[in-house]
């Protein structure tokens, strides 16, 4: 039986391009690629659908494989460059053939299948995009897109006859009326809505994430996490301080450094929780508690008693809240046109 490796993310097109195949009796190996930016089962989006209940109905396996370092790399120095923001899409997506390409080999499989379609993504979906890909995979001729196959070249499964070209089809474009009326016809009736589902295309976090790079070359795993949450404040080029925003955020960050590092809240009103990244000092820790009693329901006291936790030890530093200015001193927020774009 002629096997392939698809690309899949869970969201509508990736899923349309495996039933598509499926449809010729080809059997299917999906692989669906995790990352430490967004793209993963655990989030709601179109590139984080849980992938498992469309492969249950439909009957092919998934593998998940996480693409670690080699994705952070890419987001530091992509080849093809960034998007709009921190998005290297097209470095991601050659990134992910290539991984593909080590299951097609193993698993003696045809060729790749993508759910890719011409027009509906302007930086990696583009004609010219699509051959810079498979130029730079090594795969020319061995990628199978079959929302798009009729717009472009035939490929080598096509032509050793291993895929009916005719059953394929010729989306482009943005819009996914077509794929919705496909999806109808194969009986795929739960979908996600299109999102990217990629933090690096989100402003916010990828301004958050271009400044943590430019003072930490490396950051740790815990510390790409922590740019979803919170406040962010730049005391210094070695330290950071982060003050959550709400109780799920407070929950997340007790939730992800437990008991290591530096905690703050206020001692005796509602208060977020404040966390100090990298080297401390008491400048830093009296700072930080400024933060914290800035966002807590005493930031109109002259004085508040912040409790300070390191591991078992507790104590309290007594603050004035933190005013405009030192907020204004310290806050990591993209600016744009003369304002300052913070989310709250």
């Amino acid at each position: 039986m002629t096997t392939a490796i698809a690309l899949y993310s869970g969201g509508l097109d990736s899923t349309l391009a495996i039933l598509a195949v499926m449809k010729q009796g080809i059997q299917v190996k999906a692989v669906t690629f995790l990352n430490h930016f967004g793209c993963d089962i655990t989030d709601k989006s179109s590139c984080s659908k849980d992938p498992f209940a469309a492969a249950v109905k439909f009957g092919f396996e998934v593998k998940l494989s996480h693409l670690s370092e080699k994705f952070i790399n890419i987001v530091k120095n992509p080849k093809f460059g960034h998007g709009r923001n921190m998005n290297p899409c097209m470095d991601c997506r050659i990134l992910m053939i290539r991984e593909a390409k080590e299951f097609m080999d193993m698993t003696g499989a045809e060729f790749i299948i993508t759910g890719e379609v011409i027009g509906q993504r302007p930086m990696s979906q583009r004609r010219d995009a699509l051959d810079i890909i498979d130029r730079e995979t090594g795969l020319r001729g061995f990628i199978l897109r079959p929302l798009s196959a009729k717009l472009l070249r035939p490929t080598i499964p096509e032509m050793k006859g291993l895929v009916n070209r005719e059953l394929l089809f010729g989306f482009g474009g943005r819009t996914r009326k077509p794929q919705m009326a496909l999806a109808a016809e194969f009986g795929l009736t739960e979908y996600p809505a299109p999102a990217s589902g990629c933090l690096l295309t989100e402003p916010n976090y990828s301004y958050r994430l271009s400044e943590l790079l430019s003072h930490e070359s490396d950051p740790s795993l815990e510390d790409l996490n922590l740019l979803r949450l919170g406040r962010h404040f730049r005391l210094s080029n070695t330290c950071k301080v982060i003050v959550g925003r709400d109780e799920r955020e407070n929950n997340a960050l007790e939730a992800a450094l437990g008991t290591r590092g530096f905690f703050l809240r206020v001692a005796s009103h509602a208060s977020p929780v404040a966390v100090i990244r990298g080297a401390v000092d008491d400048r830093t820790i009296r700072i930080a508690a400024a933060l914290c009693a800035r966002y807590s329901d005493a930031k109109l006291l002259p004085e508040v008693a912040v409790k300070v936790w390191y591991g078992d030890a507790v104590s309290t530093l007594t603050v004035t809240p933190a005013d405009e200015a030192l907020i204004e001193r310290h806050k990591i927020a993209r600016k744009e046109a003369g304002r300052t774009l913070l989310k709250a």
